[in-house]
């Protein structure tokens, strides 16, 4: 698997990361420990040596798992985030000083390092980011060695655009072939920073992957049965016309279409993939194939001409 420099932290990761909040059981409904276990070990064998978590995922009980599972020392790493109360009476996003500096070292012991190696702002609004106690804390945590690089992981481009006026070495983003709002949004700002990029979102929670009828349904425990309702899924589903003419080649599934989309841009430090099962996780890797060139710039261009003339939303 490539590895590329994740920004100027001065590590050097492999383009896919393990992200753990599927794994975790939210999002999707329960996995077993057992196949949460057999992903994580897969994940090393094949040479993924990014692990994406949170301390809200499972209430802790991820960043312990990959505690218990991933080899001390610095060739395998993670990157987890901090931010969100889960103790209060009602769940709240928090990022006043004090909290962040008492999560962070609940999650490295969670996490079993001696520093985390990417400690995240876990989704903020632009203007938490703004007022900066949020930022300073997590540089502080550096300073302490608590954490050896820090960045915001966020959901929007305003937030995305605040974060790097704060100087943020990493940057965590939903990003694929549908959407691109984002990395358009800050790629002049990013040209001369440097800033590692990480890719969230890489395959829009499973639709990329091209396997869906218009009809289909998602059951209750499934984040998707509420983020996309009736005629909004089908027009999607409608939508993935745009990527089938792609498939061919080395290019054999829409998955690949879509991770190797994602992989071609130099912009990208690293995707999160987000596997449920062991053997799913191997298809995700095959598909992503090995090595530059993952699609090439004719390739990249027609994609993105069908997918602004099906009227995508980018």
């Amino acid at each position: 698997m490539e590895k590329r420099a994740f920004g100027a932290t001065g590590l050097e990761v492999s383009v896919l990361a393990l992200g753990t909040w599927g794994l975790s059981g939210e999002g999707y409904g329960p996995v077993a420990e057992s196949e949460q276990d057999s992903v994580i070990d897969r994940a090393l064998a094949l040479g993924v040596t990014l692990f994406e978590t949170a301390d809200s995922y499972a209430a802790g009980a991820m960043e312990k798992r990959l505690g218990d599972r991933l080899p001390a020392g610095d060739k395998v790493f993670v990157a987890t985030k901090i931010g969100s109360d889960h103790e209060a009476a009602l769940p709240r996003k928090r990022f006043d000083k004090p909290f962040l500096k008492e999560s962070a070292k609940r999650s490295r012991d969670r996490l079993k390092r001696e520093r985390i190696d990417v400690l995240l702002l876990h989704n903020p609004s632009s203007e938490a980011i703004v007022r900066g106690e949020a930022t300073e804390a997590l540089g502080e945590l550096v300073e302490e060695g608590v954490a050896r690089t820090w960045g915001v992981s966020v959901a929007t481009p305003t937030a995305a655009t605040a974060a790097l006026i704060r100087e943020a070495p990493v940057l965590e983003i939903p990003y694929n072939a549908f959407h691109t709002t984002e990395l358009f949004v800050i790629q002049e700002i990013i040209k001369d920073k440097k800033t590692a990029i990480l890719a969230r979102s890489v395959l829009a929670y499973g639709l990329l992957c091209g396997g869906w009828p218009v009809s289909k349904e998602f059951p209750a425990e499934d984040h998707r049965s509420e983020r996309w309702l009736g005629e909004d899924l089908r027009h999607r589903v409608t939508q993935l016309n745009a990527l089938r003419p792609s498939v061919f080649g080395s290019l054999s599934s829409m998955r690949a279409v879509a991770l190797r989309y994602v992989l071609s841009n130099p912009a990208i430090s690293c995707a999160v993939i987000g596997p449920r099962r062991a053997a799913q996780l191997l298809e995700l890797v095959r598909d992503a194939g090995k090595e530059p060139p993952y699609m090439r710039p004719d390739q990249i261009e027609s994609l993105e001409m069908r997918v602004r003339n099906l009227g995508v939303k980018t």
